[in-house]
């Protein structure tokens, strides 16, 4: 049976959320496809007619999944970074990788996996990267790319980290030395605190 265009957009969308969500909380080597369909309410069946594999999948999640974020940040209030860090930075985000950034849990296999999965990861970094940069209205514009990269990788590490140990304890340490790291460079290239200090 036929589906007309707006049932297979809706049928796509579907399957993209589900992977997205299933992908940032198992990995994506932790998620067979039929999780993926049952979680989207369609037949296993249903998929080769939206996707041409799970590769393919996992790359266009990981940017339905960055896009989404990124749309939610846009919707609230312009925050600076220190506060933007401490939202990215909270126990909330480092225990609910289904609902968080993509970055923490798929970067780490976009590394291992290279491809379309490696690519849309790429994508992911200079968009994100991009968007913080814009809340760094402190820091001289011709630092701010750089400044943006630094701070990122200081956020996604962190996640990374502190869903990785064991002990809650250290856990929220890593979070907590993490924002202390992004407000403080923040400061420093605002001019307010002298290099060294």
């Amino acid at each position: 049976m036929k589906v007309s265009r707006e049932v297979a957009a809706a049928n796509r969308e579907r399957v993209l959320k589900a992977a997205a969500r299933l992908f940032r909380e198992h990995g994506i080597d932790g998620v067979a496809l039929t999780d993926v369909m049952r979680e989207a309410g369609l037949t296993h069946g249903a998929f080769y007619g939206q996707f041409a594999s799970k590769e393919a999948l996992a790359a266009e999640a990981a940017r339905h999944a960055m896009e989404a974020s990124a749309a939610r940040w846009a919707r609230r209030e312009p925050v600076d970074l220190p506060t933007f860090a401490a939202a990215y930075l909270s126990a909330e985000h480092r225990d609910r990788p289904d609902r968080g950034c993509p970055l923490p849990t798929l970067a780490v296999e976009a590394a291992r996996r290279g491809g379309p999965v490696g690519e849309a990861i790429a994508e992911a970094v200079q968009g994100a990267a991009t968007r913080l940069a814009a809340r760094m209205a402190t820091t001289p514009p011709e630092d701010r790319p750089d400044a943006a990269l630094a701070a990122l990788s200081t956020l996604v590490g962190a996640v990374v980290l502190s869903r990785a140990v064991g002990d809650r304890s250290l856990s929220d340490r890593i979070l907590a030395a993490a924002r202390a790291a992004v407000e403080e460079a923040e400061a420093r290239r605002a001019g307010s605190l002298p290099n060294g200090a």
